[in-house]
């Protein structure tokens, strides 16, 4: 069992791979959860990114990351932020390569388009294993290494000068969507973050 935390369950691929009892979107707040399964959880990256300081970022989701490492800190699972997110800071989170925390938490940096996502989005996962951790770990090194390097961009993020590839820039309405084979490997992640997983 694990629960998704935080998504979009209309356009996401949440509830379709685990129902609607095991998802919380807008509707059901995602803060209140509490336990007892391992967690996917997505928390609000707006006020959290490169561009967090200007006046016009909504800051409503704000106090969701930091709820959202406690709550995988407290019964196992995986975050994913944007790369670089000052979520990582604000938390005292381990950077890639950092090793892990006191809670047995590590990050590991993973780019979205290798699992079908249209654009590049480079992304950090921090993974808190209450069980499995070695398990945890050589799962996570084998879907790596099978996928890395596999996706070709069609689009974005956002429109740059220095495109090289002249993509086309997601629409906005798209931009947070997981894709489903990304999904699968988050949640595969958080099954094998449970206690009593050896």
């Amino acid at each position: 069992m694990l629960v998704a935390l935080y998504v979009d369950p209309e356009r996401g691929p949440y509830q379709a791979l685990l129902g609607s009892e095991r998802c919380w979107g807008i509707e059901r707040d995602g803060k209140k959860y509490s336990g007892p399964h391992p967690v996917v959880a997505h928390p609000p990256c707006k006020s959290w990114g490169r561009f967090a300081w200007r006046k016009e970022v909504d800051k409503s989701g704000h106090d969701c990351g930091p709820r959202a490492v406690e709550q995988a800190r407290a019964f196992g699972g995986v975050i994913e932020h944007p790369a670089h997110s000052g979520l990582w800071k604000h938390c005292k989170l381990p950077k890639p390569g950092d090793g892990v925390d006191e809670f047995g938490g590590f990050t590991v940096a993973v780019n979205q388009v290798d699992w079908g996502h249209p654009a590049p989005k480079p992304t950090w996962l921090y993974v808190c294993p209450k069980g499995g951790g070695s398990l945890v770990r050589r799962y996570i090194a084998a879907e790596i290494a099978r996928v890395e390097g596999t996706g070709t961009p069609t689009h974005c993020i956002v429109r740059k000068r220095s495109n090289p590839h002249d993509l086309k820039e997601l629409p906005k309405r798209l931009r947070h969507v997981t894709p489903e084979r990304f999904a699968v490997f988050l949640s595969a992640i958080a099954v094998l973050c449970q206690e009593g997983v050896p």
